[in-house]
């Protein structure tokens, strides 16, 4: 039983966007705006091992867009998605299965490969899994979502016949639990990895780095801000009274961390690698 993270480079995005209702001269100690107000963020997905099963945890943004498409997001960094996989010793077609948070382009890019002008699953023998309510959330786009939901990642899935739904599906991992919220969109889905008696939380969009653990540092993309609020203040209780380690996926420095209670609110505890802190008590 192996879990890893994964690089898949960088990108920006609108810091406003990222923090929303917290002012600039904040959010810009902790991560600082180019003259475009754009932050770094990192595409983090995981990878875990259990036998002859292969779970890869997101796919990053992807490289099938156009020019147009990545120019808006400055792709920089020298790691791609499956560059990282080679690197941990394996290839495309060792993955079984790909887990989707959820569908929105830096998430769910990597899932689809364009070969030619054919559009197919960028890992052949993989089973890819979402939440059935999320997938036709993504398909029938609400307008303030339409633009993070793109055909070209998501139908080819459905097309191929590779994709599952959770829920009306078993997950192959016994061993995992799916935390299922829907402040930053319909049914995000949150694995659990219970680890060396640890608790791993792959944070997804909840918390997207370290700097939003406080309650009030809230995307301006959640769809409903004020139930990701709730969402955070149960799952970080939870993760300082048992000791979780949180692997924040946009997080361009830190990759983990723990959290604790303080008179602030919960913060964070110590952070570093994921290797790292599952070997630190």
């Amino acid at each position: 039983m192996t879990l890893q993270t994964l690089d898949t480079g960088l990108f920006k995005l609108d810091g406003g966007a990222m923090f929303g209702v917290v002012p600039k001269p904040i959010w810009n100690k902790l991560n600082p705006a180019d003259e475009q107000n754009r932050c770094n963020w990192a595409m983090r997905c995981l990878l875990y091992e259990q036998g002859d099963q292969l779970l890869l945890v997101d796919t990053g943004i992807g490289n099938k867009q156009d020019a147009k498409f990545f120019g808006h997001y400055d792709l920089n960094g020298n790691a791609t998605l499956m560059d990282s996989i080679y690197k941990a010793g394996y290839s495309e077609a060792d993955i079984t299965d790909v887990l989707l948070t959820h569908l929105h382009f830096d998430h769910v890019g990597g899932a689809v490969k364009r070969v030619d002008e054919t559009l197919m699953p960028t890992f052949p023998n993989a089973t890819y899994w979402t939440h059935p309510a999320h997938w036709h959330w993504a398909v029938k786009p609400n307008p303030r979502e339409k633009a993070s939901f793109l055909s070209e990642n998501i139908f080819p899935l459905q097309e191929s016949g590779q994709l599952k739904f959770l829920t009306e599906n078993p997950f192959p991992f016994s061993d995992i639990d799916l935390l299922y919220v829907d402040g930053h969109t319909e049914k995000m889905a949150l694995p659990l990895f219970y680890i060396n008696g640890r608790t791993v939380a792959y944070m997804a969009d909840l918390i997207p780095s370290s700097a939003h653990v406080p309650l009030p540092y809230v995307m301006s993309y959640d769809v409903r801000p004020l139930l990701t609020m709730d969402e955070k203040t149960r799952l970080l209780q939870q993760a300082a009274d048992e000791n979780w380690i949180l692997v924040f996926e946009h997080d361009s420095v830190t990759e983990a961390a723990t959290v604790e209670l303080t008179e602030k609110g919960v913060r964070i505890k110590d952070k570093g690698l994921l290797t790292d802190l599952l070997h630190h008590t």
